[in-house]
């Protein structure tokens, strides 16, 4: 794969060399040609090529990760107490919450 690469690359220097040497050439289209006949075809033919590899390497990250923390959770657990005291605070579990509508009854 990046013996094209290389082999593109080597095309489109030899192209805009060209560009450059011929009696209506100029540099600034031999750059033009470099870029858009060489560094971007080959760029993105790159990045769509190692897709896959990308998208494996992500996997075993996150499959690295999540077995992590797998077993900070598990050594958590065990250093644990078994039972655990409840709450001897005078506070409410949760906050107070105001209802947004306030109900109506009906009128008799």
């Amino acid at each position: 794969m990046y013996l094209v690469a290389i082999g593109w690359l080597y095309v489109g220097m030899m192209m805009s060399v060209a560009e450059a040497m011929h009696p209506d050439g100029t540099v600034l289209g031999a750059i033009v040609t470099f870029f858009l006949y060489g560094l971007l075809p080959v760029a993105l033919v790159m990045y769509v090529l190692g897709t896959p590899l990308r998208r494996k390497s992500r996997l075993a990250r996150e499959a690295q990760e999540d077995a992590a923390a797998r077993a900070a959770g598990a050594a958590a657990m065990a250093q644990s107490p078994a039972s655990i005291e409840p709450d001897a605070g005078g506070h409410s579990a949760s906050a107070a919450q105001t209802p947004g509508i306030t109900p109506v009854r009906k009128p008799d």
